[in-house]
């Protein structure tokens, strides 16, 4: 375990490092599920071994899946999908929500419950879904049950996404293997995140699974074969914003290697965002390289698609030498803590002139200095803390250890980046 507080390293010359990063969670977690519902053997290659993808691994293999996840690679053999488990699902929003509509075609009652926390995040209506579509479901939030009867109807169910766009992609997952599909339908605020519905639908296709996406806020998915897909896991682009941040807040170069030149990862964002902000960036056969500028200039962006980076975005901003208007967020109070009313604490006890709105932050130029700075058990907050720490004096980080939620012995890799001993 890291020292608890972490003293942030702090970063006094301009940084010029490359780095390869652990695989992406969101296509690991997808991948796994896919595979374990699929007509036959699947391998995942450069899979993330991190705590989510564990749990992944862990409910999978409770309804009778098997995963071999001791080496590199990860094969994965469906079987017969049985009930009488309990899934541990931690702080992992994907087990949560994407295990149950599987758990739905097993035969006999499978249990799902998770961290303290997790018990105030939003699942009610995959639940509510579930339920219109065939399944018996006991319970409106952690802890609940799914007694599974071997298989399900399926059709057409009306939901509100808004809070979370994996609201869409649990049903969609599942959908090919019940009677009638699954027809989802959204009614209500924009649904967050879109990128990450269209990585499931890029999945499903990629199995071979017919999905019709054409109309806005309607995903069909047929009922059908799921073919077996070996696949390799992209880098988790997400898991970049605080090393490109480094370049950012320093002056310096940082690469990230193996970046995707086309991707659904919500990561993929950082590109338009940190050239908004002063960066120079380039795309090549090497990976993504970015060059921090001089000055850091804040920015006025909507963040409602790539809810996850505001953590690191806000960071730059409020080192940035002018104001920024970070908006379309409010989804995120709802992620592993308010994640908007925590950065406007965290960063304004640093110093940061910051103001929380109903949808984002406001922040202008001010001075930081240095305190501690809470994690709330959110590794993007993790992030934020580091970003700040590599800029500013004496800034410690409250568990920092949460970031194996995403990349195990983050501390020690950001430690041996920028020359210090973890």
């Amino acid at each position: 375990m890291t020292a608890d507080p972490w003293p942030a390293p702090r970063v006094r010359e301009p940084i010029d490092t490359a780095v390869s990063l652990p695989g992406s969670k969101s296509q690991t977690n997808r991948a796994l599920l896919l595979a374990a519902i699929a007509d036959g053997p699947s391998t995942l290659m450069r899979p993330l071994h991190s705590r989510d993808t564990t749990l992944m691994v862990a409910g999978l293999r409770g309804l009778g899946v098997g995963v071999r996840a001791d080496g590199e690679d990860w094969e994965i053999t469906p079987g017969p999908l049985r009930g009488d488990a309990t899934v541990d699902c931690g702080l992992a929003g994907t087990v949560m929500r994407f295990v149950p509509p599987v758990a739905a075609l097993a035969t006999g009652p499978v249990h799902f419950d998770g961290d303290p926390h997790m018990r105030n995040r939003p699942v009610g209506q995959v639940l509510d879904a579930l339920r219109e579509l065939g399944a018996d479901v006991a319970g409106e939030a952690l802890p609940f049950t799914i007694h599974g009867t071997g298989r399900m109807r399926g059709g057409r169910v009306v939901i509100d996404a808004s809070a979370s766009s994996q609201f869409v992609s649990a049903l969609l997952l599942a959908g090919a293997r019940y009677d009638q599909g699954v027809d989802v339908r959204h009614d209500g605020k924009p649904v967050p995140s879109l990128r990450h519905i269209e990585m499931t639908v890029a999945m499903l296709r990629e199995h071979g699974v017919h999905v019709e996406d054409a109309d806005a806020n309607r995903w069909y998915v047929a009922p059908g074969p799921i073919a077996p897909v070996d696949r390799v896991i992209e880098p988790d682009l997400s898991n970049a914003a605080p090393f490109l941040a480094l370049a950012a807040v320093t002056g310096g170069r940082v690469l990230v290697r193996d970046w995707p030149r086309s991707t659904t990862q919500a990561g993929d964002a950082l590109r338009e965002i940190l050239a908004a902000m002063g960066c120079s960036v380039e795309l090549s056969d090497d990976g993504l390289r970015v060059q921090g500028p001089e000055r850091l200039q804040g920015l006025d962006v909507d963040l409602h698609d790539v809810g996850e980076l505001t953590p690191v975005v806000a960071a730059l901003a409020a080192l940035a030498e002018s104001p920024s208007q970070l908006r379309g967020v409010a989804h995120i109070r709802h992620h592993e803590t308010d994640r908007l009313a925590a950065l406007a604490r965290e960063l304004g006890g640093l110093g940061a002139d910051v103001t929380e709105t109903d949808d984002g932050l406001s922040l202008r130029p001010a001075r930081l200095h240095g305190g501690l700075f809470h994690t709330y058990a959110d590794h993007r907050m993790a992030h934020a803390g580091v970003v700040v720490g590599a800029a500013v004096d004496d800034v410690a980080v409250e568990n920092v250890d949460t970031t194996a939620k995403t990349f195990p012995d983050f501390a020690g890799f950001w430690a041996d980046l920028v020359g210090v001993s973890a």
